[in-house]
């Protein structure tokens, strides 16, 4: 079969379709014969050398994919044919996946195949974070960092559905007027206003930040944080390391949490993935949350998708078209 590695680290143009063996599913696992793969920026981070995939998973790129079951345990439900999405901890970017039946949800109704790739890693990253971690609920306000991005897009829309108040950054009016599309209150441009000065004008503070740039927003962050916040820290674009104002995080009796996904245990994973199908799926399906597809790239374009996709001009998801 046709599949994607990095033939070493660096920019996009180390990405390689290479042959490989056909997965053979494990006991309890699903096999899909892949239609597109999502591109996400823990694919960015592998290719660059700095997020390697967990121990004993393939090389191969890409963490969600959708596609058809081409087979299946027989207790699981899933019928050969049927359209349905996987999170992975690698090997997306492929004609074929092998995976946990419990990592495997159907496509919701009203969705594309294709359009549908985008959605299993945004969806459990999510729901994870803001439900589970940081307890989002009806009337927090909620600051979103990269909220023209994937997760961003994401995120704006499920909080704006839980009855949140969400503000995002963004880097240009485009963007910002692509979030207030998407149910965001308002937009600050990170490039030409203090983000942390402006949440506190718009809504007194946040009550939850979702943050995928890193150690250089964490002393703004902090700041930006209301009485009781949450800082949830789920991307490192922009540095690992950084200071804390204790003092500042003890006075405001905040917490700062830090998660990843890929590496959870399975049955973390299965968990998340029941919750993504009882709360957000019904989501998708009323049409509260939309599949946001920026650009769609061949299989064996993509370095030139990796491009695109480094280039921060992308408005919500970019995927491979493999099938």
């Amino acid at each position: 079969m046709r599949a994607v590695i990095a033939s070493q680290s660096g920019g996009p143009e180390v990405l390689e379709a290479v042959d490989r063996s056909a997965p053979v599913p494990g006991e309890g696992q699903v096999l899909l014969d892949v239609a597109a793969a999502g591109v996400n920026r823990a694919d960015v981070q592998q290719r660059k050398g700095v997020y390697p995939p967990p121990a004993g998973e393939s090389d191969v790129l890409g963490l969600e994919v959708s596609g058809r079951v081409a087979s299946a345990p027989g207790n699981s439900g899933l019928r050969e044919g049927e359209e349905a999405v996987a999170l992975l901890a690698s090997g997306g970017y492929a004609e074929q996946v092998a995976v946990d039946e419990g990592l495997v949800l159907p496509v919701p109704a009203g969705v594309s195949l294709e359009d549908a790739a985008g959605l299993p890693e945004v969806a459990a990253t999510v729901y994870s974070n803001l439900v589970l971690e940081a307890g989002l609920k009806a009337g927090d306000r909620l600051l979103v960092h990269g909220g023209s991005g994937g997760i961003g897009s994401f995120a704006i829309q499920f909080a704006a559905a839980l009855g949140a108040r969400v503000v995002a950054t963004v880097s240009s009016e485009e963007k910002a007027e692509h979030c207030r599309r998407l149910g965001a209150e308002a937009a600050i441009d990170y490039r030409t206003e203090d983000f942390a000065e402006r949440i506190g004008e718009l809504m007194g503070g946040a009550d939850v930040i979702l943050d995928v740039v890193g150690a250089a927003y964490l002393e703004k962050n902090v700041e930006a944080l209301a009485t009781g916040g949450r800082l949830v820290v789920i991307g490192l674009q922009k540095g690992s390391r950084g200071e804390l104002n204790l003092g500042l995080l003890m006075g405001k009796r905040a917490r700062v949490i830090g998660t990843t996904l890929r590496a959870r245990p399975l049955e973390e994973k299965r968990q998340i993935m029941a919750g993504v199908r009882e709360t957000v799926w019904p989501l998708v399906e009323e049409g509260r949350i939309r599949v946001t597809t920026d650009r769609v790239f061949p299989l064996d374009e993509a370095s030139e998708a990796h491009a695109y996709f480094d280039s921060g001009r992308h408005r919500g998801k970019v995927l491979l078209r493999v099938r």
